[in-house]
């Protein structure tokens, strides 16, 4: 049945992605009048998580940063998509880096890093990153449960030597890597919400006491890798800009999530700037009403 499925929505994705930019954000004219309009995908949630987060704007300014943030989702769903086939140059003049001497400075001093991001703004061409530094590159992904789709993911995003691990698999590989004197960038999304019963830190994100994802920060420490935060600014309709910031060098003379904390603070900024380009069609704040007494209080 995986198999079918696969061969039955490929073309149409192989198609879709063969479409010249300004066809593409016409399909997602069309998709964000279905989806949003028609179906009301997640809407309920969106405007929960932003009545949530934004108890001070108004239902008019709610409702139209949902509609913006769906505009927005439609773009990312066919920039996906065009993933497929979208040749470098193209990526490279929608993608760019602002500092990338930074990273290329970190490589100097012989520092593996660690780079986390949020889901905002865009995340899907990153990859491109490896065309301009000599890292090794990672990326920690959920594996999706359709094999052959999971396969078609791992490709996409290895066409610029970006190699694809799991959450089980990052502790081995990542040190491994550092065993055989590698230089790695392991890209980390780590604004999800863990379970509550695993999680080992909260504090407010958005006002609100949630648990914190700390994967991130724990292997800086194990291995000794330089954090980096990637901050992804939308410049028009399908063009990208992102400048890189050092969270932590050295990431031991840190107190415990305390990079962490600090990587939440740069996201929350970002989404108070401009909301519309964040994911809130996640049920990011779902445990919020499940904090141990010992996390009670925002650390």
């Amino acid at each position: 049945m995986q198999f079918i499925l696969y061969i039955l929505i490929y073309p149409a994705i192989w198609l879709i992605s063969k479409l010249p930019f300004k066809l593409l954000y016409l399909f997602s004219d069309l998709l964000y009048l279905l989806i949003f309009k028609v179906f009301g995908y997640r809407r309920k949630v969106v405007q929960s998580n932003l009545e949530l987060v934004f108890p001070e704007k108004s239902k008019k300014e709610i409702s139209t940063i949902t509609s913006k943030f769906y505009h927005h989702l439609c773009d990312m769903i066919m920039e996906s998509l065009k993933s497929l086939t979208i040749k470098e140059k193209d990526i490279k003049a929608r993608y760019k880096f602002t500092n990338i001497e930074l990273i290329l400075d970190l490589e100097q001093k012989q520092k593996s890093i660690v780079l986390m991001c949020a889901h905002y703004g865009s995340w899907e061409w990153i990859f491109i990153l490896q065309r301009y530094v000599n890292h090794k590159g990672y990326a920690v992904y959920k594996k999706i449960g359709n094999k052959y789709f999971d396969r078609l993911v791992r490709r996409i995003r290895a066409k610029y030597d970006t190699h694809l691990i799991t959450n089980k698999e990052t502790v081995d590989v990542l040190s491994k890597s550092q065993a055989n004197n590698e230089l790695s960038i392991s890209g980390f999304v780590s604004d999800q919400s863990p379970k509550p019963w695993k999680a080992l830190h909260w504090n407010t994100f958005m006002g609100i006491n949630v648990p914190m994802h700390t994967g991130a920060e724990y292997l800086a420490k194990k291995l000794d890798m330089a954090v980096v935060f990637f901050k992804v600014n939308r410049i028009k309709r399908g063009y990208y800009e992102t400048t890189f910031e050092t969270l932590a060098e050295q990431p031991n003379q840190f107190n415990d999530y305390a990079i962490t904390d600090l990587f939440f603070k740069k996201v929350e900024d970002q989404i108070r700037n401009a909301p519309e380009f964040y994911l809130w069609t996640h049920k990011r704040w779902k445990h919020r009403d499940k904090v141990p007494k010992e996390f009670s209080v925002a650390l």
